[in-house]
């Protein structure tokens, strides 16, 4: 997975802790963590091409939240940057070079293949069962001024 869905998943948090009636520009959300704006805002247009953010143009413009945190899973925002296909693609090497045999010898699905689509099934349910909002609920808790500490800064310039 790309450094991208970190960058995404705390954008996320962030645009919620800074408020539903202000939008935030790319570069000053890369610039909360000093982040390079234009990959940030590649990860912010995925995420409002899902319809997770919303985009406003021109100088009081940038990006808002586009529904409640409770209402966007992690698996939504993996998904947007990343796309929808699985993390492993099975080549079927083992038909390949001296270990391999006829065609006809492989009718069922590769052992390691089988194994890694039982734990990708799992590591999606898992993402997809969790909220942005379980998430900021539990930075909070690690972090009681986050929250007002990005909302002072985004204010301040």
């Amino acid at each position: 997975m790309s450094e991208g869905v970190e960058w995404a998943l705390h954008s996320c948090i962030n645009l919620a802790w800074s408020g539903p009636d202000r939008a935030v520009s790319a570069a000053r959300l890369a610039a909360w963590h000093d982040l390079p704006a234009a990959y940030l805002n590649k990860q912010l247009q995925a995420l409002a091409r899902a319809g997770i953010v919303t985009s406003t143009p021109g100088p009081k413009g940038g990006f808002r939240l586009a529904r409640p945190l409770d209402r966007i899973s992690l698996m939504d925002v993996v998904t947007a940057v990343e796309g929808p296909d699985e993390a492993f693609r099975c080549a079927e090497i083992r038909q390949q070079g001296p270990g391999g045999g006829p065609a006809a010898a492989y009718t069922s699905a590769c052992a390691i293949a089988h194994a890694m689509t039982r734990a990708e099934l799992a590591w999606r349910r898992e993402l997809a069962a969790r909220t942005l909002d379980e998430i900021r609920q539990q930075a909070e808790s690690q972090a009681p001024e986050a929250p007002e500490r990005l909302r002072a800064w985004l204010a301040a310039s």
